[in-house]
């Protein structure tokens, strides 16, 4: 062998990179209960873009890059009149979808919400289905975009379960990139080659910083992060189908791959993994575990680590709103990914900031009893001074078992725990909540509750006769599976 010169035997694709190519292209939808949820996710995750069309730091972003330009068979973004290219629409739908972090939740090694990915799987399907109409073909369905759904929930989610992106200082939205870029290039008709090829390229893009997401950074980008991900993710899928080449050996190349690039690096508190590690680990095959057991966010707009908190803060609130000025200590008992993500001290400098705060979730929901998006804003915060004063008042334990018991497969509680102490010696005593709303184990309690969000967000765009039509499609599993992604998406424009 020549010494200093690499061997260019091109490899084999990553095994990782071929079993999702394998999952999407060949996994037949079996489970009633995932479309079901699916269904249920479709609801909500639209409702939660509908409500942020309220706010004009998301819209500003929406829109053509070039004013007036026309799109020939543009796929809509709900709630509005605008008709954009692919790649343009996934990543105006995926920011609305996202700014109120207001949608679905997956915690496990890593966190995210895989409903980021309603962002490609809309564009594609609508644009895609227009044209295929023009051409005399027949559409794509709403059965499409859900079983679209359920694949791209299992990628990001089954990915998630073993392998924590967050500790090696990675943002999660990396996965909704691999997740959309598999589920674009099947609704686009990738073949397997194709699929692999398009499946490479979202790896080799490497994955954004967590900063944005923490103190003393956290800022408005994560509220369009995902965005940009299922954006790109049909970019890469269109690159793939158009014959470029892939990178097959993108996880495990020696010195240039992902796992020694991205995937070895530690952090302050976390011992350099031995190299046998630095590889992704698997609990589970691909199917559709994760959409069946997807967590909900129904009540309150907020991290979902805090979200059994606020349910907590909100049941002591009849006990203390009287007494506020009473208050001499706030004990919330949490788990360990609760304390490393939202636990924070200091000056809020923005929404973006209060909404991974878990003392101002918990401060205001005692305060006024629940929780919403307006309470993060600027002007809310400033005008209401009790808020920081409380949050100067709160202790943060770590209950071992909350942290057990949120990484045990059995049970993936998020559980939170919030005691209220007076200056007198008297206490609320301590609730807990283990279980959120949107818990898969709440679900009998939880879907009724999301319907009713779901009908709110239609209030805010549509006028009664639309929201009535989308109401009783939505409602109809056998109506809206037929249904054209097309008639679908008309529902939704303004």
């Amino acid at each position: 062998m020549t010494a200093n010169a690499d061997l260019n035997a091109r490899p084999a694709y990553d095994q990782v990179i071929q079993d999702i190519a394998d999952y999407v292209l060949t996994y037949r939808i079996v489970s009633d209960e995932a479309l079901e949820t699916a269904r249920y996710c479709l609801m909500d995750t639209l409702g939660c873009g509908l409500l942020a069309l309220r706010f004009p730091e998301c819209t500003k972003h929406l829109g053509p890059l070039v004013p007036g330009t026309q799109v020939p068979h543009g796929a809509r973004v709900p709630g509005t009149a605008y008709r954009l290219d692919p790649v343009k629409a996934a990543w105006d739908i995926g920011c609305i979808v996202r700014w109120l972090d207001f949608n679905d939740t997956w915690l496990a090694a890593e966190w995210g919400h895989p409903s980021d990915n309603l962002g490609a799987i809309l564009a594609v399907a609508d644009h895609l289905s227009q044209q295929h109409l023009t051409q005399g073909k027949p559409p794509l369905t709403m059965r499409q975009v859900l079983e679209a759904m359920i694949m791209a929930h299992e990628i990001q989610g089954v990915l998630a379960l073993e392998n924590s992106f967050n500790r090696v200082g990675l943002c999660h939205v990396l996965l909704v990139r691999v997740a959309s870029t598999a589920v674009a290039a099947k609704l686009m008709g990738a073949d397997r080659e194709q699929m692999m090829s398009a499946v490479s390229h979202a790896w080799v893009d490497g994955s954004a910083l967590r900063t944005y997401r923490h103190a003393p950074n956290a800022g408005s980008r994560k509220s369009w992060a995902a965005g940009d991900a299922t954006s790109r993710g049909v970019r890469l899928a269109d690159i793939a189908l158009r014959g470029e080449m892939g990178i097959p050996g993108v996880l495990t190349a020696p010195q240039w791959g992902f796992y020694d690039v991205s995937f070895s690096h530690t952090c302050k508190d976390l011992a350099l993994k031995p190299e046998a590690e630095r590889v992704f680990r698997f609990q589970r095959e691909y199917g559709s575990y994760v959409m069946e057991n997807i967590l909900f966010k129904i009540s309150y707009p907020a991290e979902f680590h805090g979200q059994t908190a606020i349910e907590a803060a909100a049941s002591l609130h009849p006990q203390v709103r009287h007494r506020l000025d009473e208050i001499e200590r706030i004990i919330i008992t949490t788990h360990e990914s609760a304390i490393r993500i939202i636990s924070k001290t200091g000056p809020l400098a923005n929404p973006a900031d209060r909404d991974h705060c878990l003392q101002y979730m918990v401060a205001v929901t005692l305060i006024f009893g629940t929780l919403t998006a307006e309470h993060y804003e600027d002007a809310f915060h400033a005008g209401h001074p009790l808020i920081d004063q409380l949050r100067e008042r709160m202790e943060i334990r770590e209950e071992p078992r909350y942290s057990r018991d949120y990484h045990d497969p059995t049970k993936r509680s998020i559980a939170n725990a919030v005691q209220v102490k007076f200056s007198d010696g008297s206490d609320t005593g301590k609730v807990a909540v283990e279980y959120p709303l949107g818990h898969r184990r709440r679900r009998d309690e939880g879907i009724p509750v999301l319907v009713r969000k779901f009908a709110d967000s239609l209030a805010t765009c549509f006028s009664p006769r639309q929201q009535e039509r989308i109401l009783r499609t939505c409602g109809d599993p056998a109506m809206l599976e037929s249904l054209s992604v097309a008639d679908f998406m008309d529902m939704f424009a303004k």
